[in-house]
């Protein structure tokens, strides 16, 4: 099989549970067009990046499946619906992941470690702590876990419990928090993620056509003013 180049995966996954109703809905619902946007705007990033979007509420569903975003007509539209699942979410992820990169690699492509830009505005309702391990362990000396672990970023608005979404970063040294500020809007908050969504894709997909490193994450003095950053993890 000959070498089709190099691709880094981005999943969107999208809490849509009631509690997103109104105008955080409605700035979720902005994100993939604008991505696909940026990217129409940026061809050569084509054939670097990747995008998935996935919503969970009580379950969790594949609306976008992985794909060059440029040949895509009309997006699926976000709906409400249900309680919120964070198992749900990490399930349907790793499996959709794991028959992602499967496919990219039988056909000829080297793959970055995929990237997870997770939000949501809310508590989960459930134990989502088994499905979070299947998704992101790996022992790479034993060969057991999942190896194709993502590097998961959480990104947490209105009543989202900063404690919660803290255990979610992973890796700690590779991956960041990003939280609405205290008093922010949350649709605006919603807003500054996409910013930071595409502020990622694009250094990221300009690093790779330059042959180095894959994800890039912007820091504390490089995002919008609604979001903090955490990024100070200790081994």
């Amino acid at each position: 099989m000959p070498d089709q180049g190099i691709l880094l995966p981005f999943y969107l996954v999208v809490d849509v549970s009631w509690s997103m109703k109104g105008d955080k809905l409605e700035a979720a619902r902005e994100i993939l067009p604008t991505v696909a946007n940026t990217l129409a705007k940026n061809p050569i990033l084509n054939d670097k990046v990747r995008f998935s979007l996935i919503d969970f509420a009580d379950e969790a569903q594949v609306l976008v499946p992985l794909c060059d975003l440029s040949q895509q007509g009309t997006l699926p539209s976000l709906e409400l619906r249900g309680g919120t699942s964070y198992a749900e979410a990490f399930r349907t992820l790793r499996e959709q992941i794991f028959k992602d990169v499967t496919q990219l690699r039988g056909d000829g492509y080297r793959v970055h470690r995929p990237a997870v830009f997770f939000i949501s505005d809310g508590e989960p309702l459930d134990d989502w702590h088994d499905a979070f391990s299947a998704l992101t362990e790996y022992d790479r000396e034993a060969g057991t876990g999942f190896r194709w672990y993502p590097v998961l970023v959480p990104c947490g608005v209105d009543t989202a419990d900063r404690d919660v979404l803290r255990k979610l970063v992973y890796p700690p040294q590779k991956s960041k928090l990003y939280m609405m500020r205290t008093g922010a809007d949350a649709a605006g908050a919603i807003r500054a993620m996409t910013e930071v969504l595409i502020s990622s894709v694009l250094a990221s997909g300009q690093s790779i056509a330059r042959g180095d490193s894959g994800l890039i994450l912007p820091g504390p003095g490089d995002v919008p003013a609604d979001l903090d950053v955490e990024d100070d993890w200790l081994d």
